[in-house]
């Protein structure tokens, strides 16, 4: 370890980035921003490992300068069936000899060294219906940690009042530190509404599943497209489970010829169609936090968002909030910000200052101090 002007050396941490592997899901943009942010910092040595057989290359290609890449030849499935019952093996298979572990995605390894577990949200416990079967093991996993001592890591205050209540934990056992915002700005608004055929669209951006509720988007939609003869409707992310309610959704929809799917779409083409956007709607039924929303912030984008989980915690005032299940006020919310100059350019100006309270440099300061406190 480096020895720092203060005395104190710089702690080897070991962050899971499986979430890295594929195409990147919210966890796995978080994950990148984060190592790269401590890769910055003199007071961290950051090491990356990945519980994989087959992307062991790919996790070295994914990370940043400056973070070293952990793997191994232990087979990942039978990986995932020890964890949950023995303490076999240790994450420093891995790693090495490290002074901290961040679990950055709900499955806390067994380790010599303190374990810090991300708990993003609680939707296996609240909506387990909008899980899947991976999901629905994240409860034992995480008091296998809990067992062995792990503190858990919570995105939001809302998150860590549902933590403690659901695995009976004190105060200490759980700590709140935002993520930071990666940069979505710089986009070139002519190339998104190129790409879409459109001058004015609502954008959603996230996978396909049901906790995004995008088949009461579509039917918001509808309602709003058949006052609206000009405005359009783009959804952009990669399928999920559950796509199958979407996509009939949008076939039942009377102007579904205004409705544009996009899959997964890469860093550039995301930014694109953010700056081009006229309106960001975001339905969910359940956030632990809610980074798309302030992305389209960033990017002078008003936003609708759901009145549900972290969502008011996260986006405060600069949001219009809806009910997720009244596709009729989804509507008329989106029709005011298209309509509505004064309310669009208040919730702009509050918007870009929202986003910018949540940067990687302070979220840097707070994991580091989180991860000293637990080593």
């Amino acid at each position: 370890m480096t020895p720092l002007s203060d005395g104190r050396r710089a702690l080897r941490v070991a962050v899971d980035g499986t979430p890295l592997l594929g195409n990147r899901t919210g966890v796995g943009h978080v994950t990148a921003e984060l190592l790269r942010t401590l890769a910055t910092r003199p007071d961290v040595a950051p090491v990356a490992y990945a519980v994989t057989w087959r992307g062991r290359g790919e996790l070295k290609r994914a990370l940043p300068r400056g973070v070293d890449a952990a793997t191994t030849l232990f087979p990942a499935r039978l990986t995932r069936e020890l964890w949950p019952r023995i303490s076999f093996p240790r994450v420093e298979w891995w790693t090495g000899g490290v002074d901290v572990v961040h679990a950055t995605n709900f499955v806390g390894p067994p380790a010599r060294a303190p374990v810090i577990v991300t708990v993003h949200d609680l939707t296996f416990a609240r909506f387990p219906e909008l899980c899947t079967a991976d999901a629905l093991r994240y409860p034992r996993l995480i008091e296998r940690a809990l067992d062995r001592g792990a503190t858990i890591h919570v995105v939001s205050d809302f998150v860590g009042d549902e933590v403690r209540a659901e695995f009976g934990l004190p105060e200490a056992r759980v700590v709140r530190v935002y993520p930071g915002l990666g940069v979505t700005a710089g986009g070139d608004p002519s190339r998104g509404r190129a790409t879409v055929g459109r001058d004015r669209y609502v954008l959603a951006l996230g996978a396909i599943e049901p906790r995004k509720n995008l088949p009461v988007l579509v039917r918001a939609f509808d309602l709003l497209a058949a006052r609206d003869p000009e405005v359009a409707l783009v959804v952009a992310g990669p399928d999920g489970w559950g796509v199958h309610e979407f996509s009939a959704a949008c076939a039942a929809a009377r102007h579904h010829e205004r409705i544009h799917r996009h899959g997964y779409v890469i860093d550039e083409a995301r930014r694109d169609l953010l700056a081009g956007a006229s309106v960001f709607a975001y339905p969910s039924i359940y956030e632990g936090f809610g980074h798309p929303p302030l992305e389209a912030m960033t990017n002078g984008v008003p936003v609708v968002a759901s009145r549900a989980g972290a969502l008011p915690e996260v986006l405060g005032d600069a949001a219009r909030f809806v009910d997720p299940h009244d596709e009729v006020a989804l509507a008329d919310a989106l029709a005011a910000l298209l309509t509505d100059g004064r309310e669009r350019a208040e919730l702009v100006e509050r918007g870009k200052t929202r986003a910018a309270s949540f940067s990687w440099e302070l979220a840097g300061d707070d994991f580091v101090r989180m991860y000293r406190s637990v080593a």
